[in-house]
């Protein structure tokens, strides 16, 4: 049973959002942006599969010119990421219904500005053109001073700077927002939303686990954070962030419709034995910031060739892009972040190496065999 939630309503254009509206399924376009036939054909793919809002990111102008182009080609109502270049803003609000930002974006950008001005600059273009605003929190991206502010409680930092942009978005007098908070654990995912209801009841809540990784474990870790959240009333739309192949993108639709269903009518799964003491491939879902399409068949590679593993605890995260790549890999046993050309291999926060997507597989192999004779386990002959 999903019980009556207590947030207020917003609107993104004809879409209600909170309150007893019905709770809103939504995905993120996997293509670049400029590849404005494979992102219209995203878009229509999410549509099609009933979606009611599609994110797409913006990284420059060239995604801004693209954008404009996938407007014309659909009715759809689109979200755009501002990623890391908020000042994208203003040229993005012409063409889409709902502007995106992260907190943990803004800190680092033009330093000279204060935070709360850049966030007041944000919610001034999202009043002139009648947007949506969503704040964002991913929890590889937050500002060190409120780490600081928080020594070993990662998740009180993380609900500390959703509570802060809202209160910076209040005194705006802007109501049609609303917030997520995401982790790749899921266990994190229920404490932070539960934590951050608790003391704003009233703001909608975007429910997600980011950087999922592959089905099935992918869909497991989804259902546990969505079985729990849900089931306490806590959410008002929600995406299933998984790694896919870009013409399988409806399944993030499919699948999100599926668990509502499940948990409104009282179908629960029980999580898998050890399911979070084994081997944890955390990978981001595919989306208009991958620089290289090999990505995805890199992180299924690392899936298959790992398996041998799965019995040990171990967590290897493979991260699409530049935006996430640094930062969340840190906190893995293995990380891999994927540029054009390269893929960056990391052992924790220690880099070891740049190598080409030729050479990435055998570098992975052995790091591999290496973390699990450190733990006294077998290694394949």
């Amino acid at each position: 049973m999903i019980p009556p939630r207590k947030t207020r309503k917003i609107r993104i254009r004809d879409l209600e959002l909170g309150g007893d509206a019905p709770i809103a399924v939504q995905s993120m376009a996997a293509t670049r942006t400029r590849d404005v036939a494979a992102t219209i054909r995203q878009v229509h793919l999410i549509e099609a599969a009933g979606g009611d809002l599609v994110r797409i990111a913006v990284d420059n102008d060239a995604d801004v010119a693209a954008l404009a182009e996938v407007r014309k080609a659909t009715k759809a109502r689109l979200s755009v990421d501002l990623q890391e270049n908020w000042r994208l803003a203003e040229k993005v609000a012409p063409f889409v219904d709902k502007l995106r930002y992260n907190p943990g974006h803004l800190h680092h950008h033009e330093k000279s500005l204060p935070v709360a001005e850049k966030v007041a600059w944000i919610v001034a273009v999202a009043k002139r053109h009648g947007l949506a605003l969503r704040i964002g929190v991913n929890a590889g991206s937050i500002d060190p001073a409120l780490e600081a502010r928080f020594p070993g409680d990662h998740v009180a930092a993380i609900v500390q700077s959703a509570i802060d942009h809202c209160a910076i978005v209040d005194d705006l007098a802007f109501t049609d927002y609303c917030v997520s908070i995401k982790d790749s654990d899921p266990r994190l995912v229920i404490d932070a939303n539960q934590r951050f209801a608790a003391v704003r009841p009233d703001v909608p809540i975007h429910l997600g686990v980011t950087e999922a990784g592959m089905p099935p474990d992918g869909i497991i870790k989804t259902r546990i954070a969505f079985e729990q959240l849900l089931s306490r009333g806590i959410g008002d739309t929600l995406r299933v962030s998984l790694t896919l192949p870009f013409d399988d993108k409806g399944q993030e639709i499919t699948i999100g419709r599926q668990l509502l269903d499940d948990v409104a009518n009282g179908r629960f799964r029980s999580v898998p034995p050890n399911f979070f003491n084994q081997l944890n491939i955390v990978s981001c879902p595919s989306c208009s910031r991958v620089e290289n399409e090999k990505f995805i068949e890199l992180a299924q590679e690392v899936k298959r060739m790992t398996e041998w593993a799965k019995e040990h605890s171990i967590t290897i995260a493979v991260m699409g892009c530049r935006v996430n790549g640094p930062g969340e890999t840190d906190d893995a046993d293995l990380g891999l972040w994927c540029g054009p050309t390269h893929v960056n291999l990391k052992r924790g926060e220690e880099t070891v190496g740049a190598y080409t997507y030729e050479q990435i597989l055998p570098k992975v192999k052995a790091e591999v065999e290496r973390l699990v004779a450190a733990k006294g386990g077998k290694v394949p002959a």
